[in-house]
């Protein structure tokens, strides 16, 4: 069921909501900065991300194909959400970390169905065998 999250960094210099469906399942990934920021997220199209403060307050890190903006508080160094656009995902569309959710319930996240990805060798629509470490 579709809901309206909101959400922060650490220090509240960023906040937006978004309107996700955490029954439509949520993902890891291992590669290089998944795996290094332990990122767990849910991917939302634009329509449905609202930025409600601190565009200012983003830094953005960007590596390999420049696909994806990494953004982060340039005060806490939070990761609250990232952007991009690829193909296979269907273009355009916001990374929300889910981690950042100020309003989720623990069982929400506990019941959302769990994909990895195997970007650590440009596969993305292939599980790993072994998904422990994520």
């Amino acid at each position: 069921m579709q809901k309206t999250y909101h959400s922060s960094c650490h220090c509240g210099a960023v906040t937006f909501e978004a309107d996700i469906d955490l029954t439509q399942g949520t993902g890891r990934c291992n590669c290089s900065i998944c795996s290094k920021a332990r990122q767990w997220g849910v991917i939302v199209k634009p329509d449905a991300f609202r930025l409600i403060h601190g565009a200012s307050e983003l830094s953005d890190y960007q590596f390999g194909s420049h696909s994806m903006h990494h953004l982060f508080c340039r005060h806490c160094g939070i990761r609250p959400f990232g952007k991009g656009s690829l193909d296979v995902l269907g273009g355009e569309f916001y990374f929300v970390n889910v981690f950042c959710l100020d309003d989720v319930e623990p069982a929400e996240l506990i019941e959302a169905p769990l994909h990895f990805s195997d970007g650590r060798n440009n596969n993305w629509q292939n599980t790993l065998a072994e998904t422990r470490h994520l």
